[in-house]
């Protein structure tokens, strides 16, 4: 991604982005990699029981969200996909009150695992813990958004794991047959748990929508502006009525599967080591920094004004109250009026 000679490479703006845009990308894809570590470093100390992380993917999951319709658009993500809701308007408060299970958490309130993201203000569907169930969700809202003939696509992701599931392949299958407006995108980051890539799928995962009847495309999950194409140009094919893609962003999880989780019990230190020099964050701001964007002094700004709102955030969510015993009948009922919609 460098540049060469005297001669600068503006990948960026090829792919429709402005230098701004290009910037705010690398803050997000940045904050949602401070946040994720300091949630690992709130459990290593027990303030929080447990949290799922999604460190090394953050490049396609906020390039993703940059090619899409941010206030329109609807969003199904899946438990890691911490810098894609960033992206869409999430606040790191919003995270921090989840991850600390408080009543104002806008996602469940603090009813729900962390990372299971819920925003109605943000078009941010409920996810819940089975995997995959969001798949036949996003198809169901692409449908009725075809039906409403707006202009506007449902956009979901999951792991290769989840790829396996019955969910996945009926939603592929429905939404393959009706030509609904729904962006698939496969997180593949090698590991369903503990199991290995290449013993979960006999090929490519992007080779499926084949079977389905719409295109399958795989990119490097690493290279944000990769992303952004893939995902913009699949968004301009379901608006105009051209139907689904399925987009296969191979990453690789450079942290365990989850706080519970030892996963040097399945995979070495040097293949981790081996994926990290990979890492798309770097290499995306050397590329920032090689167009003449950004800088080292920009650098630590950044990341000094995000670990401040990172303390901010971790010391309200710590004080914020839990949720009350009588708020376990909010939002069961439509319009409820102690907080239903």
């Amino acid at each position: 991604m460098a540049n060469t000679g005297t001669k600068r490479t503006f990948r960026h703006r090829e792919v429709g982005l402005t230098d701004d845009e290009a910037v705010q990308m690398y803050a997000t894809m940045l904050m949602a990699r401070r946040y994720d570590e300091r949630a690992l470093l709130l459990q290593r100390a027990g303030k929080i029981n447990f949290h799922i992380s999604g460190i090394g993917q953050e490049a396609a999951q906020v390039a993703a969200a940059f090619a899409l319709d941010r206030e329109n658009d609807w969003f199904l993500p899946y438990y890691r996909d911490y810098g894609f809701v960033l992206a869409v308007g999430m606040t790191l408060r919003e995270l921090m009150l989840s991850l600390f299970a408080k009543e104002e958490d806008p996602n469940s309130a603090g009813r729900q695992m962390p990372g299971h993201f819920g925003c109605k203000r943000l078009r941010i569907v409920t996810g819940s813990s089975p995997v995959t169930t969001q798949v036949p969700h996003a198809v169901g809202i692409a449908y009725a958004l075809k039906l409403k003939r707006q202009p506007y696509v449902s956009f979901v992701t999951f792991g290769e794991g989840s790829s396996n599931q019955g969910d996945f392949h009926e939603g592929c299958n429905f939404a393959g047959v009706n030509k609904l407006p729904v962006i698939f995108m496969c997180e593949n980051n090698q590991y369903a748990i503990s199991v290995p890539i290449s013993r979960q799928v006999a090929g490519r995962i992007c080779d499926r929508a084949i079977g389905y009847g719409f295109p399958g495309v795989r990119v490097d999950g690493n290279d944000p502006l990769e992303v952004y194409k893939a995902v913009k140009e699949a968004r301009e094919r379901a608006v105009a009525g051209e139907g689904p893609t399925l987009i296969e962003a191979v990453m690789y999880r450079l942290s365990p599967h989850s706080t519970s989780d030892n996963d040097l019990a399945y995979r070495s230190k040097e293949e981790v080591e081996e994926h990290r020099a990979k890492d798309g964050l770097p290499r995306y701001r050397q590329y920032l920094i090689d167009c003449g964007l950004w800088n080292e002094e920009l650098d630590r700004s950044l990341d000094a004004n995000i670990r401040q709102m990172l303390d901010e955030a971790t010391e309200y969510a710590d004080k914020a109250p839990y949720p009350s015993p009588e708020s376990i009948m909010h939002h069961v009922y439509a319009g409820d009026a102690e907080g239903g919609w």
